[in-house]
């Protein structure tokens, strides 16, 4: 399973979430996964992105998300939405590999995890 973590801003498209998946996204990756904070996972562009492709989108709070270690905490994040990582975090959660660390294009911020490797 590959998980994309999702970091944005209010109101992005869902052209912007696509485009910043398919950046990151690796080759051939397979049961592809969104997760994001559960605030985000109700914006209609993060919905229609993962409508899109038939992708399951999941939401945390961000209590649960501030208690994963991340490579790459963000003081600002933390207070900006209560969590000092979105995109990192989200995709950690369940477990796996960070195989992109969290990499911002435009608005949207992407990590990527594959899940069941070590």
């Amino acid at each position: 399973m590959t998980v994309v973590g999702i970091g944005t801003t209010s109101g992005v498209g869902a052209d912007e979430v696509l485009a910043a998946v398919d950046a990151v996204l690796p080759p051939g990756s397979t049961d592809v996964r969104l997760a994001t904070l559960d605030v985000r996972a109700a914006e209609i562009g993060v919905v229609a992105a993962a409508a899109t492709r038939g992708w399951p989108l999941t939401g945390h709070p961000a209590a649960e998300l501030a208690r994963v270690p991340v490579p790459s905490p963000s003081g600002r994040v933390a207070a900006r939405v209560g969590t000092p990582s979105v995109a990192e975090a989200a995709a950690l959660l369940g477990g796996g590999t960070l195989v992109v660390p969290k990499t911002v294009h435009g608005r949207v911020t992407v990590a990527v995890v594959v899940e069941g490797t070590r």
